[in-house]
């Protein structure tokens, strides 16, 4: 954490406007700031910690490209009561949200630690987040949450191809022209796995697909996931794309490990109800190969951004769609 500068707001009349925001936030529950803010900045948003007499709280300013968080976390606490934090206030318009702290995160307790006991019982708890929300998905496409279910992913893929600016097209940190036209040569494929995910009857939902140890809180009476900043609506396993690789990273497991196969099969035992486990793990490993795509769309999503910084994480948009090719974690 670093003390407030230029680049987040103090010389912007927003940051007036979001002080006094804060505050009346606060003292509507009884609580008062007690010591000046410190803030992370991103391109994609602005966090503040904000010390009062009730210890801290989390301010969150969205860019223009995320700013459905906002709308999503003031819906997910109706939907999935106890598995996120319930904020303090939520400026739709302005997407700006004030959250308590929600303790420790699943990194802060594993400590370095290579232990992926706790994953087994963090993905079904979120499952049971995903088939909750499910039914309502409707609500958070009306409330700006992008739209990424898998009969509009193939045409979303061609808009991103079309985007030679994003892809940083021929550049040192971007696509190559040969992989370029691989990705073009792949669109009936892609368009047909996207078929499959749909004809399987597995309701679209909230996808964080951003869920690794970082965004989980450790509790008394359970886990809570935040930072939904990436979400969308779409498949709900292709979260197991980036969940399966952070717990390979952190477990130096390899792909395939048995460990990792475990934890897909828990996270899949929500929805064995309705469908055979067989039919699930060929849906999770197309999902996840159609999640390197919503990636690369939710940070071509989060550079919305005037903020200089963006160009030390412009990759990252070239860089997922080049892993469409890429082995899976299982």
């Amino acid at each position: 954490m670093t003390r407030t500068d230029a680049s987040d707001w103090s010389t912007d009349p927003r940051r007036d406007d979001a002080l006094a925001w804060v505050r009346d936030a606060l003292a509507a529950h009884g609580h008062r700031v007690t010591g000046p803010v410190e803030s992370r900045v991103r391109p994609w948003s602005l966090v503040w910690q904000v010390p009062t007499d009730a210890g801290p709280f989390w301010f969150k300013a969205n860019n223009p490209g995320t700013r459905y968080e906002a709308a999503l976390l003031a819906e997910l606490p109706r939907l999935c009561a106890g598995a996120v934090l319930d904020p303090i206030a939520v400026d739709v318009e302005r997407g700006w949200s004030l959250l308590p702290d929600g303790g420790p995160s699943l990194r802060d307790t594993l400590a370095g630690k290579r232990d992926v006991t706790h994953w087994a019982q963090v993905l079904p708890a979120y499952a049971e987040l995903q088939v909750a929300v499910a039914p309502h998905a409707w609500r958070l496409l009306d409330r700006g949450v992008p739209d990424q279910r898998p009969e509009l992913m193939p045409e979303l893929f061609d808009r991103l191809l079309d985007d030679e600016e994003a892809l940083l097209l021929g550049e040192p940190d971007g696509l190559t022209p040969e992989l370029h036209q691989r990705l073009r040569a792949y669109r009936p494929e892609f368009a047909a796995v996207c078929r499959r995910l749909a004809e399987v009857d597995v309701p679209a939902t909230v996808q964080h697909d951003d869920l690794h140890d970082g965004n989980v809180f450790v509790g008394d009476d359970g886990y809570r996931f935040f930072d939904w900043g990436d979400a969308s609506v779409a498949h709900p396993f292709g979260t197991l794309l980036v969940t399966l690789r952070s717990v390979a990273y952190a477990g130096e497991l390899a792909p395939g490990d048995p460990a990792l196969i475990r934890l897909r099969d828990a996270y899949l035992e929500a929805w064995t109800d309705r469908h055979d486990r067989a039919t699930l793990r060929e849906v999770a490993g197309l999902a996840m190969r159609v999640a390197t795509v919503s990636r690369s769309l939710s940070w071509r999503r989060a550079l919305r951004s005037t903020d200089p910084a963006r160009a030390e994480y412009a990759s990252a948009v070239p860089g997922w769609l080049g892993e469409l090719f890429a082995d899976l974690p299982v």
